[in-house]
């Protein structure tokens, strides 16, 4: 038994508010993980894991694709420098950014209509 405290799927998915399936998904795309195991085979999440969780979903939400995310995961791991890391992070922020001005200019339209219509 290792004296670092762990988590079952059950817990991990609720810490971090994604479901076991996702939980899954994100370990066999590579995004997190390894996950360890018990020795009856069960995994065992660790704050580690709980932490990469929150970047894969906050990045998710952020819209970034599967494929951002294991380009990001690989640059990370790999043999990068943090230049490598800042340029990607700003590429995805950039395009977040246009994604925001593109809904800003959308809840005008519907703020607008909704005032037309009201």
């Amino acid at each position: 038994m290792t004296s670092t405290a762990t988590l079952t799927p059950a817990a991990a998915a609720d810490r971090t508010g994604v479901s076991i399936d996702t939980l899954r998904y994100y370990e066999r795309e590579g995004l997190i993980g390894p996950i360890q195991r018990s020795v009856g085979g069960r995994r065992e999440y660790t704050e580690s894991d709980v932490f990469w969780i929150g970047l894969v979903t906050c990045f998710r939400e952020a819209g970034l694709g599967i494929a951002d995310l294991r380009e990001f995961v690989a640059i990370l791991r790999g043999e990068h420098s943090p230049q490598d890391r800042v340029v990607f992070l700003r590429e995805r922020r950039a395009a977040l950014e246009e994604r925001v001005k593109a809904l800003s200019r959308a809840m005008e339209v519907l703020d607008d209509k909704i005032a037309y219509y009201s």
